[in-house]
């Protein structure tokens, strides 16, 4: 009887890849999902948001009951939270 070898399978060897892996080493370049211009509007947005909170907490009457902490603050961070959906939802024309 002759002896056969069989060969194993060793899963670290190269010639294998794995599952969802890329076979080599190409890079494809994966554009943003948004552009500079949405960024800057959400720059602004964070920055209304900010402001409205600086606005609440600045109120001098008792536990923020005064005119800033009340009306004031809370519409400019309304304002700010329509500013991230408009940067969000923005398209720019891509007229270059």
């Amino acid at each position: 009887m002759a002896k056969t070898k069989l060969k194993k399978n060793n899963p670290t060897t190269s010639s294998t890849v794995k599952k969802g892996m890329p076979a080599s080493n190409d890079t494809k370049k994966v554009p943003f999902a948004l552009e500079e211009q949405n960024y800057f509007i959400m720059l602004v947005g964070i920055g209304l948001i900010l402001l409205g909170f600086i606005v609440m907490a600045s109120d001098k009457e008792p536990y923020g009951f005064g005119f800033l902490g009340l009306t004031l603050g809370p519409i400019i961070l309304f304002l700010g939270f329509m500013v991230q959906i408009v940067a969000i939802l923005y398209k720019p024309s891509s007229k270059k």
